[in-house]
């Protein structure tokens, strides 16, 4: 649980937002889809365990948990620290009375295209009041963590590695996909991820990866398959950190090394400007180059700011044009894709923003893993 201090520190920075776009209120969603749960637990302490609640806060006044009633008995509802909490039918129906109640003129919404439920939103869109879509304004108000949220970040990159390091020695030839990623899951869980975790897949043959995600299954893997674990999970704190190396035991193909061999230098260049005072797109830019230089494309954007939601504003994009600040942390994943868009490469790192350079939280080096390796080795 967050100190008062740190609670505070929350809600200052929000409202200092909400004051800036003449807001009266506003409503921050959360569901129980991986990654869209962490606003309601960031500023409540509430964890979803299924179905979705909001959170209430008024520029003025105590915030208000608001769940649907069918959710009365889901979840811990004595863990947060908001204790003004109400069970109504139709969520949108009670704060649409509410918003008339309070005279309330413009009312912010984080997670409107993505979290709120349809039948909320009607009740909301008709309302007399103006919905003002404020996931932007949200996300770049909590972007730089607190010192108290660093330690968050840092224990679940610990617990990433720690599996990360169990799939490495699950990792073998003769196994399916899903056995090999089960001892990972395990020690996620174990250490405090509880649902909070994406772990998928992006794999091959013959030396390559297909370029599209999947689960994990029952495939069986053969020495030449290329293998890209994708790995997202929280802390129990509930701060997202991602993190990837690739894992083959037999040879790659020709085209995989040719991207293998831009790898390193992208990454270097894209590390060195996360650095306070930088644009976002400059990140971005250095490491689309550095690939283009090579003949390859970037399936999409190089990154996101990560916290308690998976994605954060604001993106390493080529039209982020967003300052960085020394503290906030980003997850940078470039998935690089031949010409044709169907065979890849992929890592996952996060980042610290630092105040010269990036800090990489991953002291495991960018490498072909074979899964003979282990931490002590690598780390020397």
């Amino acid at each position: 649980m967050p100190s008062q201090k740190e609670i505070d520190r929350r809600y200052t920075n929000i409202r200092a937002r909400m004051e800036r776009e003449g807001l009266d209120a506003l409503i921050v969603c959360g569901n129980q889809y991986a990654g869209f749960e962490g606003a309601v637990l960031y500023m409540s302490g509430f964890e979803i365990v299924h179905r979705y609640v909001y959170v209430i806060l008024p520029l003025a006044g105590e915030p208000t948990l608001v769940f649907p009633r069918e959710a009365r008995w889901i979840g811990d509802k004595a863990k947060p620290w908001v204790k003004d909490q109400v069970w109504p039918d139709l969520p949108g129906q009670w704060i649409a009375e509410r918003a008339r109640e309070r005279n309330w003129k413009r009312v912010g919404v984080y997670g409107m295209n993505f979290v709120m439920a349809v039948r909320d939103y009607r009740e909301l869109a008709n309302g007399p009041f103006e919905l003002v879509p404020f996931d932007f304004q949200f996300d770049m108000a909590r972007a730089v963590k607190s010192e108290e949220e660093l330690a968050e970040v840092r224990d679940a990159m610990d617990i990433i590695l720690d599996g990360f390091w169990a799939l490495v020695e699950a990792y073998a030839p003769g196994k399916t996909e899903a056995e090999i990623m089960a001892p990972a899951v395990e020690r996620f869980f174990a250490r405090g991820a509880g649902p909070r975790m994406m772990n998928i897949l992006l794999s091959g043959t013959h030396g390559e990866a297909e370029a599209f995600f999947k689960v994990p299954g029952p495939r069986v893997v053969a020495a030449d398959d290329l293998l890209l674990y994708s790995l997202e999970i929280t802390g129990a704190g509930g701060y997202w950190v991602e993190f990837s190396r690739p894992l083959i035991r037999g040879k790659l193909s020709a085209r995989t090394q040719a991207m293998a061999d831009a790898y390193p230098q992208a990454l270097e260049a894209a590390r060195k400007l996360m650095r306070a005072g930088e644009l976002a797109s400059n990140v971005h830019r250095a490491v689309a180059e550095t690939f283009s230089k090579h003949g390859f494309a970037l399936g999409h954007l190089s990154g996101h700011s990560i916290g308690a939601t998976m994605i954060e504003h604001p993106a390493i994009g080529a039209k982020s044009e967003v300052q960085l600040e020394e503290n906030m942390i980003f997850s940078l994943h470039p998935q690089v894709v031949d010409k044709d868009g169907r065979v890849c490469l992929y890592t996952q790192d996060t980042y610290r923003i630092g105040k010269t350079e990036g800090e990489s939280l991953a002291d495991v080096p960018w490498k072909f893993f074979t899964g003979e390796e282990t931490r002590e080795m690598a780390t020397r």
